[in-house]
């Protein structure tokens, strides 16, 4: 959803291309030929897999090409590097759709964010497999639908879902304590091919990879550990194992109980999640060979 192009507006360079010498000098006099003001530049070299990551914004304010024949530009300049590369501008604004069970921390927590400005989303859809936080939802503006999932109805409920998603025009999916598994063919067909591919993100209860699955916090406290946390990933079809963006911590000790554990660990899922969707929305995230490189 672009908005209306402001002085302040960038544009922002993604590229993983097979490593080389010079190339942090032919990125950024490419930006500079075209006029370009670079605001940030971060590069990282990943010897092992001999690839090379390239983060730069710059702004658009007296860029010699104009906005719409930047992405052209800049697919010709991966393709020429041998890698992928994508643009985006900073005065675009994603249309978001969250997934929400029962609990609500997450879902309130996200959208007081964005109706501050915390967060450059929109959110106009929320779904839920319960009806239970339909005031919640509406309270902030989004369009609340219930569609209920079960064992003998998940392949309706998913179609029904990826339906809602084309009908508001969703770009990114949140799972804020959506105590569902999505399947393949969903994310098959929300999920687009290489770097441009839409994207679901999920905020799960423990510190990734330790205690994947249901009930994290009980298994935590049966084995006495003094550190719990929540993860913020990218959904994959591998069970909690998606690339990490962002994890947040809290010691407990030996006098917490298990609910002691569910109340510290809401405030680590609330932050892990918010602080990924930053991420992610300003762009700072790039994922290959199935983890991540944050650029914070």
């Amino acid at each position: 959803m672009p908005l209306d192009r402001s002085s302040s507006a960038s544009a922002i360079l993604q590229v993983i291309c097979p490593d080389r010498p010079a190339l942090v000098s032919e990125l950024s006099g490419w930006v500079a030929a075209n006029g370009g003001n670079i605001r940030h530049a971060d590069h990282h070299t990943d010897l092992g897999a001999g690839l090379f990551l390239s983060r730069i914004e710059w702004d658009l304010a007296g860029f010699g090409l104009p906005p719409q024949a930047i992405a052209p530009a800049v697919t010709a300049l991966a393709e020429r590097l041998g890698g992928e590369g994508q643009v985006h501008f900073s005065d675009t604004v994603p249309r978001v759709a969250i997934f929400v069970s029962k609990q609500d921390h997450c879902l309130v927590d996200l959208l007081w964010r964005t109706r501050a400005g915390e967060l450059p989303m929109a959110v106009p859809l929320v779904i839920s497999n319960h009806p239970d936080l339909r005031e919640v939802a509406e309270g902030f503006g989004a369009s609340f639908e219930h569609v209920p999932v079960n064992a003998a109805s998940k392949a309706a409920a998913e179609q029904a879902q990826l339906q809602l998603l084309a009908d508001h025009q969703i770009e990114l999916v949140v799972l804020a304590k959506y105590m569902q598994v999505l399947s393949s063919d969903f994310l098959s067909h929300f999920r687009g091919e290489g770097m441009q591919g839409h994207q679901v993100i999920n905020i799960h209860h423990s510190f990734l990879p330790a205690f994947k699955g249901a009930q994290p916090y009980h298994r935590a406290w049966e084995r006495g550990v003094k550190l719990i946390g929540a993860t913020a990933h990218y959904v994959t079809e591998e069970l909690d194992g998606g690339p990490i963006i962002e994890q947040s911590t809290v010691h407990v000790s030996h006098r917490d109980e298990v609910d002691d554990l569910i109340r510290k660990g809401r405030d680590c899922e609330r932050l892990a999640l918010a602080r990924a969707l930053r991420l992610h929305l300003r762009r700072q995230v790039m994922v290959y060979r199935g983890r991540t490189a944050v650029f914070d």
